[in-house]
């Protein structure tokens, strides 16, 4: 992914929504929607998404491992669970 970012107002995406999709698209450029000052969406290639999501699937892949290592078989059922917050079925 690059480092290359722009900022717009929310309007003007309305205007030049093809130009701001290429330049993401095909320029790995992130594209930074503001709405009243503030960062309301970023618009990103298809390549970064994929990115995105195979990171997000190695840290899901890490916890999934420390839990099972973690895991000391101990369980319980929903009633206690249920109980030990004052609800029953």
């Amino acid at each position: 992914m690059t480092e290359t970012s722009s900022s717009m107002g929310v309007a003007e995406p309305r205007a030049g929504l093809s130009d701001a999709m290429s330049r993401a698209a095909f320029g790995h450029e992130r594209i930074v929607i503001t709405h009243r000052g503030k960062i309301a969406a970023v618009l990103i290639g298809p390549e970064d998404q994929e990115s995105l999501e195979q990171l997000d699937d190695r840290q899901d892949l890490v916890a999934l491992r420390q839990a099972r290592e973690e895991d000391d078989g101990e369980r319980i059922g929903l009633d206690e669970v249920l109980a030990a917050n004052g609800m029953t079925r």
